[in-house]
């Protein structure tokens, strides 16, 4: 069996902490480690399980291979995306790249929290056997209350223990709907997993929708394999039907079956969702950081660089990030989407980025900006190298405060030690290189007309950027 990671979602219900630069499931939300190392981690112990499969936004693709690493997973690939197609066409890739059509494919979602690994293991080992009798398998998550959030699968007869035959996938009901759905104990919330043959997905993708099936093959024939990576075919693959894997597939098979899922599942949806599978002081509060609270109850706080206190608030979701504080009573927490459509419709660079930016060679975090100068903390990783660059709109200036650093300047190349320092005059061409074994720090001030990162001409990047 192949776990099938997918991680194409842009986690915007979760901003000011998630942006589409570092949306949320590389974010650790709910444990020490990230929702994509979690995804991964909480399959240990399963037999047989072979090495996976990613499929993840391209601007994600160094998070996506550096948090794997971390945990000591080697993927067996990750398939870059060059724009969002929905699910279908992601799980048809990583379908394509099977090594056999026999392969048993376990599809998960990348940001899911799910509190019961005994109870999803046995799960899962019974969705195995259905796949492996050619069956495509969803898990139904056993509903508590009614939820509007959530698509509802209905259960048809029962086959083979616990499993049912699928009799209809329902879209998003109102409350009186889903409160009917709920007490009836025939529906299920969809939780986007699934678990089938490769083949058995591609021959009912084929019925169905073929030409997606023949945009993907072709996007995947016509991929570029980089470092770690399948890029697929940017111009073939804008081709491609979008479509979720529901809509292409599984309403339409006959093969549909539902194994019921009641193992704490939950989507991290929203702040109110993860407020739900957070620990609470005694008063209901989600607390993390440096906050202070008063008479304050059932709350979400969250902090990061500076105290947050709170007198007398009851049911809100407060979030302090460098950049933004955003405020909302927990049942509005949905409308966190609209700020962010604001922010990109006023072409503001809070609704992607943070002011700390990851890189493939370690990060940088913006200090202080004003109309001509910027100065930031640029963080090298040891034995990592910037790309080989030059500037057209402005000069900076480097200090290094901790570490070696490996200068190029036009020219010349030197090292520099803490407290040692360097001017990078404007078009010159540079780069920066950390030859040590512990990480490189360096306060950069830039100065110049435009101070963009778009203003950069590169000239030979390891990481295979453009």
């Amino acid at each position: 069996m192949i776990p099938v990671i997918l991680s194409g979602g842009s986690g915007t219900r979760l901003w000011p902490l998630s942006r589409g630069q570092y949306p949320k499931q590389f974010l650790p939300l709910v444990s020490e480690h990230t929702m994509v190392q979690e995804t991964l981690l909480r399959l240990t112990g399963l037999q047989g399980l072979q090495a996976p499969i990613a499929v993840c936004n391209e601007d994600h693709r160094f998070m996506m291979a550096e948090q794997l690493w971390e945990i000591g997973i080697k993927p067996a690939t990750i398939i870059l995306e060059p724009m969002g197609k929905n699910t279908a066409p992601a799980v048809a890739m990583a379908a394509l790249s099977a090594a056999s059509e026999e392969d048993v494919l376990l599809v998960l979602p990348a940001d899911h929290v799910i509190a019961d690994t005994a109870v999803f293991h046995q799960a899962v080992t019974q969705a195995q056997r259905l796949a492996e009798q050619g069956f495509l398998v969803t898990f139904g998550i056993v509903a508590g209350e009614p939820e509007t959030g959530y698509g509802y699968i209905k259960r048809d007869a029962a086959i083979h223990g616990e499993a049912f035959k699928v009799a209809a996938f329902v879209e998003k009901p109102d409350l009186e709907t889903a409160t009917r759905y709920v007490q009836s104990g025939d529906y299920f919330w969809n939780s986007g997993m699934f678990a089938f043959k490769a083949g058995s997905f591609l021959r009912e993708l084929e019925k169905f929708n073929p030409a997606m099936l023949s945009a993907c093959r072709d996007a995947l024939k016509a991929a570029k394999v980089d470092l770690d990576f399948v890029r697929l075919d940017k111009a073939i693959f804008a081709d491609c039907p979008a479509d979720s894997i529901d809509y292409a597939v599984m309403e339409k098979t006959d093969k549909a079956v539902v194994i019921p899922l009641d193992a704490g599942w939950n989507d991290v949806g929203s702040w109110s969702a993860l407020w739900d599978v957070t620990a609470k002081d005694a008063f209901g509060n989600a607390i993390s950081g440096d906050v202070l609270t008063v008479d304050s109850h059932n709350s979400f706080i969250h902090a990061e660089n500076k105290l947050v206190a709170v007198i007398g608030v009851h049911d809100l979701v407060v979030v302090e990030t460098d950049d933004a504080v955003m405020i909302a009573p927990k049942d509005r927490v949905q409308e966190v989407k609209d700020i962010v459509e604001q922010l990109k419709k006023r072409n503001r660079s809070e609704a992607d980025v943070h002011r700390k930016v990851y890189r493939p060679w370690g990060h940088y975090h913006s200090i202080d900006e004003a109309e001509r100068h910027q100065t930031k903390r640029i963080v090298v990783k040891p034995g990592a190298k910037l790309s080989v660059q030059k500037h057209h709109h402005r000069a900076e200036h480097w200090v290094v405060v901790k570490g070696t650093a490996l200068v190029t300047k036009g020219g010349e190349q030197f090292l520099l030690t803490e407290n040692e320092s360097t001017y990078i005059p404007l078009g010159i061409v540079h780069c920066l290189e950390n030859p040590g074994v512990i990480p490189l720090e360096i306060v950069e001030v830039q100065s110049g007309s435009y101070l963009g990162e778009d203003d950069i001409v590169r000239f030979n990047d390891q990481y295979g950027r453009i």
